[in-house]
């Protein structure tokens, strides 16, 4: 019989290899439920989108500032408690919970409005216990109302695929009309995909998968083929979303002269040695970090306005390792759910 004020969640307490076969890393435990602290909220999580850092997390390819830690920080559920300092008028709210758990506010990159710069930010499912679990806490200053026309499970990417991807497609220098090459297709790159193409840009996508190159089609895409292909056009601008270094240098030979790579990867393989040749005609190649609370609000009022969803399986809750594995092996198109909700004592 679980306790009253217990909860169920996934816990990293060692990194370790996702391998097929493998139970994975992740173990389920019963836990003292959250309690919110002065300026935080608690949310009753309904549904957690797994992403790529959590698979990052998970085999230890991220420094981790403790163990045992709850991954998930795509996180959306219902207030159902308030610390001291947030109105009351929070309770039963639904809100988003994304990557950037909190920025210290006053060092030069604060001020600068680039709190995903902060040298002393925090970041949900790293730092502070995220939403593989049936509750959270999250400081309310970083949470966004999710748009009441969402669903929830749609949603749920949304708080990182989706942000971290609008924030590349801007940094890429990309604008409306134009074309953009985008390198990889998961959870990010389709949402970025229909961010561009419903703002009338030919979007080219390179991806190793043909499921993955038929979705991209059916999502407005003007062109998708294999790595190893060339587009009919250069791009104006290219975002990679592989954490695979190799990509790189293919990136920069699908743009034009004074185009822009972004590299949306936290954490990714060597760049190989490439000639000049790639760079020269005023190409920039630049990395994207994290995000800000602004670039959360502004991306989901633009998926609320430009009807963005997230194509996405949905896992129980009981197969978050398999959720993992799964996204490592390129079997998910789109993105991948945990669903938190309605558990029963039995469902696990």
């Amino acid at each position: 019989m679980r306790k009253w004020n217990a909860m169920r969640a996934w816990t990293l307490e060692r990194p370790a290899k996702i391998a097929e076969g493998s139970e994975g890393p992740l173990v389920l435990r019963e836990l003292p439920m959250p309690e919110p602290g002065p300026g935080e909220v608690r949310l009753r999580v309904a549904a957690c989108g797994v992403c790529h850092t959590d698979l990052h997390t998970a085999e230890g390819e991220l420094a981790l500032p403790r163990l045992p830690i709850v991954p998930g920080h795509q996180v959306i559920g219902l207030v159902d408690a308030v610390g001291q300092g947030v109105p009351r008028t929070a309770l039963g709210t639904r809100l988003g919970a994304y990557w950037l758990r909190r920025a210290c506010g006053t060092c030069p990159a604060c001020l600068r409005g680039e709190e995903n710069l902060c040298e002393r930010a925090e970041f949900n499912g790293l730092h502070g216990d995220g939403g593989y679990a049936e509750w959270m806490t999250v400081p309310f200053a970083y949470t966004v109302p999710i748009p009441e026309r969402l669903d929830t499970a749609a949603a749920a990417p949304l708080l990182c695929a989706g942000v971290i991807g609008y924030r590349s497609l801007r940094l890429s220098g990309f604008e409306p009309g134009r074309s953009v090459a985008l390198f990889g297709f998961g959870a990010s790159a389709h949402l970025v995909l229909q961010l561009a193409a419903r703002q009338g840009a030919q979007v080219y996508v390179y991806t190793r998968g043909e499921s993955h190159r038929r979705l991209a089609i059916s999502l407005g895409a003007a062109w998708a083929g294999r790595l190893d292909e060339r587009a009919p056009h250069a791009a104006d601008c290219a975002v990679t979303f592989a954490p695979v270094g190799d990509v790189v240098p293919r990136a920069l030979a699908a743009v034009r002269p004074g185009g822009t790579v972004a590299i949306n990867a936290i954490h990714m393989s060597d760049i190989p040695r490439m000639p000049y040749a790639l760079l020269y005609g005023e190409r920039t190649l630049r990395s994207v970090a994290n995000l800000t609370a602004q670039d959360a609000h502004e991306f989901m009022a633009l998926a609320d306005r430009l009807d963005i969803r997230a194509e996405h399986t949905i896992y129980p809750f009981r197969d978050a390792n398999l959720a993992l594995r799964d996204m490592k092996a390129s079997r998910v198109d789109g993105a991948a759910v945990l669903s938190v909700e309605d558990l029963s004592d039995e469902s696990l």
